[in-house]
């Protein structure tokens, strides 16, 4: 007769949002309501024995921390359980079960750490615990890698084996496909676990079609409150929880799960948000770590169709296995497609030979400071090239973009293809309605040793040296500031937190200061970049 239990990890799956850091009454109030809703298991964090002991947290680097963190804590029906990352804590900071209050350890590892960790396991299992297998990232195992899989688990016998969606990427078909797989040659008596994420917005059905599986065996159901999690989050363990009663008659309290969320997390909740997002979406849709997909939006340099566009490419080995060496190197090649820009840079050589340049940027002193714009304008009759953006209180004659992302909210704000101005773009950039005027080679202007790759002012001011410009003029490149008023219009506006804005300031004034050697430049409004002149 098939058996449903109920695993509540918001202490430990949940930490991922707030670095473990709870505070020690939320810890213990949490466990105390979660053992009074009659969740079965209860998941109270981390042993990781890099980490001090620091009762606040859900972290910890032995099994006698745990056992200081819950003094004074009765145990009543919930089994207390920990979890370890393989080769995050030794053997030797984990005391025999009859000495702590955690009652059971669930263990991590990748398939390709099979053969170390499981030695590993039996010896928990041996120290009196009840023993948790967790086979994360359950999609990078063939069908035959997970019957041999199972095969190594029967001899271990562990008390339960659990089927983990690291990254969001099962549906319902995927999930029988393994569950099949896992029932049928499973020993009977082990448990069979589900720990679902959000990436697809499907934790929650998939934990219900989970439990609603035919089997005469033990089901272990992973849940958290309000779903808090790592990446996309989790199964919410009160909705779960509340069809379990409905369709199987348990007996749950959901209010105790409500009252966790109302009285400690919901303050987490409004400050760091966890949850579906489409980087999430994205880093499932293509089945790969998100770190891949996060490193390519920080950029903020590329479309979406081009992230996706660099994620398909990923070899399938490393696809699940961050590489940041990979990325940068994917990356770069993907901004640096080499053509032949000869006969643009000779072109814009001929139409800006013996005039005066002034580029313009979307900074507030464009407005701000517009007199001083106009003035120049008026004396020096110079050609006008914005950077990123098309103007409306100025004509400019061309726009150079270098940015994908820029190149799509430009087109977004405006009917581009009507636009008078000739556009610029780098190689980088594939324009989709309208013709670019002149395309320049993206590698040739993006000097390693400037490292300004994502900085359309320096590459423009690039350009403009190779087609022999002797001097240029600039306004409304104010400077990135932490109050994030940093654009005229905030349409421009792509975000950011003062770190980028630190970096992106100091790329700049280096960039400045180096290419001023090839170029004059002059600043007509209020910049922070004028300091890389003096």
């Amino acid at each position: 007769m098939k058996s449903l239990r109920l695993l509540d990890c918001t202490l430990r799956d949940g930490g991922y949002v707030n670095n473990w850091d709870f505070g020690h009454s939320v810890i213990t109030g949490t466990y105390k309501r979660l053992d009074s809703s009659g969740a079965d298991f209860i998941e109270v964090g981390f042993l990781d024995d890099r980490q001090p002991f620091d009762i606040n947290r859900t972290i910890q680097p032995d099994t006698g921390c745990y056992n200081e963190i819950f003094k004074g804590v009765q145990k009543k029906q919930a089994i207390p359980l920990a979890m370890i990352d393989f080769g995050t804590c030794s053997i030797e900071n984990i005391s025999d079960c009859s000495e702590t209050f955690i009652d059971g350890i669930r263990v991590i590892f990748k398939k390709e750490k099979i053969e170390q960790a499981l030695p590993f396991c039996k010896a928990i299992k041996e120290k009196g615990y009840k023993l948790f297998i967790q086979a994360i990232s359950i999609t990078a195992y063939s069908d035959i890698e997970m019957l041999q899989y199972v095969e190594k688990i029967n001899e271990i016998h562990p008390f339960a084996f659990s089927i983990v969606d690291t990254y969001g990427l099962l549906d319902q078909r995927k999930l029988d496909r393994y569950f099949s797989l896992i029932d049928n040659n499973l020993a009977p008596d082990i448990a069979i676990g589900y720990h679902g994420h959000n990436n697809f917005q499907l934790a929650f059905s998939n934990t219900l079609h989970f439990i609603q599986l035919y089997t005469d065996r033990e089901m272990i159901a992973d849940a958290t409150v309000y779903g808090m999690g790592k990446s996309a989050g989790n199964c919410p363990i009160e909705l779960i929880a509340l069809y379990m009663n409905q369709l199987y008659g348990k007996n749950y309290d959901v209010c105790q799960y409500l009252e966790i969320l109302d009285t400690d997390l919901m303050s987490v909740y409004q400050n760091v948000y966890w949850g579906y997002k489409y980087n999430f979406y994205i880093s499932a849709m293509q089945n790969c770590h998100p770190n891949y997909v996060q490193y390519l939006l920080n950029k903020k340099t590329l479309s979406v169709s081009s992230v996706n566009k660099i994620l398909s490419e990923i070899p399938e080995n490393i696809k699940l296995h961050y590489s940041a060496d990979y990325i940068e190197k994917a990356y770069t090649e993907y901004q640096s497609r080499n053509i032949d820009d000869s006969q643009a840079i000779a072109s814009l050589s001929a139409i800006l030979s013996g005039k005066k340049v002034l580029v313009i940027g979307p900074g507030r002193s464009l407005q701000t400071e517009s007199g001083a714009v106009s003035n120049y304008l008026t004396a020096e009759q110079p050609v006008v090239i914005s950077v990123n953006f098309d103007p409306d209180d100025y004509n400019a004659d061309f726009i150079f973009v270098s940015n994908a992302k820029r190149y799509s909210k430009l087109s977004d704000i405006h009917d581009i293809a009507s636009v008078q101005s000739r556009l610029i773009v780098t190689s980088n950039i594939v324009p989709y309605d309208r013709k670019a005027d002149f395309i320049l080679n993206y590698s040739s202007l993006n000097s390693a040793n400037r490292q300004n790759s994502d900085n359309a002012l320096l590459l423009l001011l690039a350009a403009l040296a190779k087609t022999g410009v002797k001097e240029a003029a600039l306004a409304g490149f104010d400077g990135y500031s932490a109050s994030g008023e940093n654009y005229f219009d905030m349409k421009y506006e792509f975000g950011g937190n003062d770190e980028y804005y630190i970096k992106s300031n100091e790329v700049t004034i280096n960039g400045l200061r180096e290419l001023s050697k090839l170029i004059t430049i002059r600043f007509i409004t209020e910049s922070l970049y004028s300091e890389a002149l003096m």
